[in-house]
């Protein structure tokens, strides 16, 4: 391991996340250089070049150590290692140093609410006996009834089933995910002081933040008798107590972890960077982002926002508004690796069920993908304009859809077995994505993919989109250049006038002097007067068309 820590990329600068454009790599789904059907860390480093062409920041990697891909990859069995299956470590420090040659920066993954069940401390946890410092390191507790055959509690997995299993003595441990992923016991001295260890294994390698997994779900209030909740898992975003007294999410004791991991965080030069994966109201969400915890945190209501002005508007002051309260920049993000992608979420009707949607395999109700395209590169350019930073989800750049009709054959995503095919999950939106027109996996590699791509994938491919006027690709090169031009301070101004009076267009001007706007209706409105920097689709005469978003520079700004 180097004995230094390596420089970051683009100077020294110690708030460069602060408006940031960062791309989501979900390795095993971005490219296979090895031909074994999974993407691996080399495949990444071969396709930085591209990243950099596109615009972004930094690249932001889901967890590539070693695992079983129970939930994948979210299963780690070591947090300081690289899975032989993706490469090794030397293989993850040449892709750091070629990031930060090309002047990227590098953000990783951190899963700090559990581990898998194949980690050395679980493995010696099931060795041990009942009440051992082994077992302490986890949550272990003796079951109900007299023969302790029923569950310590009601809590259930996010993937559905109960959150606890049984072991052969007779105990039952927790997981608030998979029954792969046991909980990890954050009362523990000896867990902080293992996570304070990855934190500088990765950040000595030059790692420059990290983005942290489940922040909300570390603290949990294990006392005795442990409290039931009603036997229906709450969602953190609507049902959640706003006082941090809930049994496992979001309590006030998670901050004092991450005041720790501040403090190892700012002792490097410049300080990594961290963002909280944290699905909780935006009151409670700002808590996560103070300056003396992670700096940042996920604001994922756009993501689960219809297509609305209104909602939109609500959603982007709010979420300024909370950040400007702790002294952090704004997040912004429209997909990710679980959730359904943009273009197809916004190309079905109002209201749909997406597991229901999902379930019929896409066909009922039938969306507009074309709707969907072009709401989706409207979306996506008014989030480019909005002051903070914005994360990207790989393939979003290209436009691609939810995978929706994948047989059940091939699924992977175990919420599908534990809600008794129910739902089926995520792996809709992790489909390896395209690089060429052709071949048996259209250049994620040549071992096929470890999940089927669609025969549309060809044409939506980075080949065939690349130098194409008007296509999804060049439309994110285009807006991501001149975001960089043009990008002010972290302050915007709604403008409600120059166009008809209406609750379907969102009309905003940066401090620099440039505006944007985007018409959310289905009929065409006034374009305001201006040079139009860039459009996410064909405009009218003196027209802004529904579905649509510019970039203009009034006369005089």
């Amino acid at each position: 391991m180097p004995e230094n820590p390596r420089p970051a990329a683009r100077g020294a600068s110690a708030d460069w996340w602060r408006q940031a454009v960062v791309y989501q790599v979900y390795p095993r789904s971005f490219r296979d250089l090895d031909g074994d059907g999974l993407g691996d860390i080399r495949g990444v480093t071969e396709r930085l070049p591209y990243l950099q062409r596109l615009g972004v920041d930094a690249v932001w990697l889901s967890p590539f150590y070693p695992s079983a891909l129970a939930d994948g990859g979210y299963d780690v069995d070591d947090y300081r290692d690289v899975d032989p299956k993706l490469g090794t470590l030397a293989h993850a420090d040449e892709m750091i140093a070629r990031a930060h040659e090309l002047g990227l920066r590098v953000v990783v993954d951190v899963v700090p609410n559990h581990t898998s069940d194949r980690h050395a401390w679980f493995r010696e946890a099931l060795a041990a006996p009942p009440g051992s410092p082994a077992r302490d390191r986890y949550v272990f507790r003796d079951g109900k009834g007299p023969d302790g055959s029923r569950p310590p509690s009601d809590w259930m997995s996010h993937f559905g089933g109960p959150a606890w299993t049984r072991v052969p003595d007779g105990q039952w441990y927790l997981h608030l995910f998979a029954r792969e992923q046991p909980d990890l016991n954050w009362a523990n001295p000896e867990v902080r002081e293992d996570f304070l260890h990855t934190l500088r294994f990765w950040s000595d390698r030059g790692v420059d933040g990290f983005r942290v997994d489940v922040a909300h779900g570390l603290a949990k209030d294990l006392g005795e008798p442990l409290r039931d909740y009603g036997g229906v898992h709450p969602d953190p975003m609507t049902q959640l107590p706003l006082d941090g007294s809930h049994p496992l999410f979001d309590r006030d004791e998670v901050h004092e972890i991450f005041r720790e991991w501040r403090k190892v965080l700012d002792g490097y030069d410049p300080p990594r960077s961290a963002v909280a994966e944290a699905w909780v109201a935006t009151s409670r969400r700002v808590l996560y982002a103070r300056p003396d915890e992670l700096g940042q945190a996920f604001n994922f209501e756009l993501m689960v926002s219809p297509w609305s002005a209104e909602q939109f508007r609500v959603e982007i002051d709010a979420a300024l508004s909370a950040a400007a309260v702790c002294g952090a920049s704004a997040t912004w993000v429209l997909s990710n690796h679980d959730v359904v992608r943009h273009r197809s979420r916004y190309a079905l009707p109002a209201g749909t069920d997406l597991d229901a949607w999902l379930r019929s395999g896409g066909t009922q109700p039938a969306p507009d993908d074309e709707v969907g395209l072009r709401r989706a590169r409207a979306a996506s350019m008014l989030l480019l304009a909005l002051p903070g930073s914005a994360y990207l989800y790989q393939g979003e750049e290209l436009g691609l859809p939810e995978v929706a009709d994948l047989p059940a054959d091939v699924l992977q995503d175990p919420i599908w077995e534990r809600t008794g095919h129910a739902q089926k999950g995520r792996d809709g939106c992790r489909v390896p994505i395209p690089w060429t027109r052709e071949g048996a996996s259209f250049g994620f590699g040549d071992g096929g993919a470890w999940l089927p791509q669609p025969a549309s994938f060809g044409e939506l491919s980075a080949e065939a989109q690349d130098g194409t006027p008007g296509s999804t690709l060049e439309l994110y090169r285009a807006a991501l250049r001149l975001r960089r031009e043009l990008q002010g301070d972290e302050t915007l101004q709604w403008i409600d006038h120059g166009i008809p009076a209406t609750t379907h267009v969102l009309h905003l001007r940066r401090s620099t002097g440039w505006e944007s706007v985007t018409n959310f209706s289905d009929a065409d409105v006034d374009l305001p007067a201006g040079e139009v920097l860039l459009a996410s689709g064909p405009l009218g005469e003196g027209t802004l068309p529904a579905d649509t978003t510019v970039w203009l520079r009034p006369a005089g700004a």
